[in-house]
């Protein structure tokens, strides 16, 4: 049975010197309408899996096409690298707008591959960090996209440190999905982009939902999500954040009204297992954010299989959020649910 805690600080969220997430998607929106890979992707009613939470509705906002590119992050680390080329263009050279700089991040993958994209798009170069544990796969989709990767420590945490270092060295751009002390203006951008995704689910649904449920790793998805939610519904829908047992740097970070680190193993949930959390997610979630849970493995990898049987296939990260649904998470048979297949 999921693991859940009530949000002490809804509504005012506690005091963390950052700025608040943004909640205004129509920028995002204008920006990426120009990109020859944008879609909206397909929110998928799953009367079979409503059945078996047994709730009334499931709605799941299914990003495994997103711009090619396999995941929701597809919106965030490339939004951020088209808003610098947006100041930088000369004339309608957008290709070379960023020639010369160099973009460098750690990733467990998907947001490396945005970082990748966004910055050969507009001529820079990306290099990538990864921790020892990220598939070998993941290196090879990073290439094909142009970037350069280097292999660094044994957790994100340590590849994130190796690959500030070498922003500092080089004089590179680093663009993390996370955020901390000193470091907001580019993780909010990133933030930012993962607007569209609520966007399109707000217009794609036919009623608003009465629950939303979104897996977080640092939280950067799951604040924009919050955030436009309640600028969109308000008090309506009860938010409700996923987060693997062994990372539960969100709710250890709620529980105790400040920014904390967390401790655990290594998690199947690869892209999930964040040991701390992102500064303004954690500002925003703190605010509005409702329920905070956290799922075992075997609770993850059960949540998969009964995805994967309906035809949803997705890794643990991905379907993290739905798994926490179906090992036993109790919202009433009235509930109507908003969730998001990741990658």
């Amino acid at each position: 049975m999921p693991v859940t805690l009530q949000n002490p600080w809804r509504g005012r969220g506690f005091a963390v010197d950052t700025p608040w997430p943004r909640s205004d998607a129509s920028g995002v929106a204008r920006l990426i309408a120009q990109c020859p890979a944008h879609a909206p992707t397909p929110l998928l009613d799953l009367p079979a899996l409503a059945r078996l939470a047994k709730v009334a509705q499931v709605h799941l906002k299914d990003e495994r096409a997103r711009m090619g590119l396999g995941s929701f992050k597809a919106l965030g680390a490339a939004h951020a690298i088209a808003r610098e080329a947006e100041t930088a263009v000369q004339g309608d050279n957008w290709a070379q707008a960023l020639a010369g700089r160099c973009y460098v991040t750690a990733s467990a993958g998907n947001h490396g591959l945005s970082v990748a994209a966004g910055a050969r798009a507009f001529g820079a170069r990306a290099v990538i960090y990864l921790a020892e544990t990220v598939p070998e796969a993941f290196v090879a989709r990073l290439k094909a996209k142009g970037a350069e990767v280097v292999r660094e420590g044994a957790t994100y945490e340590a590849a994130m440190k190796a690959a500030e270092a070498a922003a500092k060295v080089q004089g590179w751009t680093l663009l993390s999905d996370s955020s901390w002390r000193g470091y907001t203006a580019l993780p909010l951008l990133v933030m930012e982009g993962y607007l569209q995704l609520i966007a399109e689910a707000a217009a794609q649904i036919a009623n608003p939902p009465t629950h939303i449920i979104i897996q977080a790793g640092v939280g950067g998805l799951a604040a924009a999500v919050a955030a436009h939610a309640r600028r969109l519904w308000a008090d309506k829908p009860q938010i409700i954040v996923v987060e693997p047992m062994a990372a539960p740097a969100l709710m250890d970070s709620i529980l105790a009204g400040q920014l904390s680190e967390a401790k655990g193993p290594v998690s199947s949930m690869g892209r999930l297992d964040c040991k701390t959390p992102s500064m303004i997610a954690l500002h925003g979630l703190s605010r509005d954010a409702d329920l905070f849970v956290t799922i075992t493995e075997e609770e993850a990898a059960r949540g998969v299989a009964l995805l994967a049987a309906q035809g949803l296939v997705t890794t643990p990260s991905g379907g993290a959020g739905m798994a926490a649904l179906l090992n036993g998470l109790e919202l009433g048979a009235k509930a109507r649910v908003l969730a998001f297949l990741t990658e």
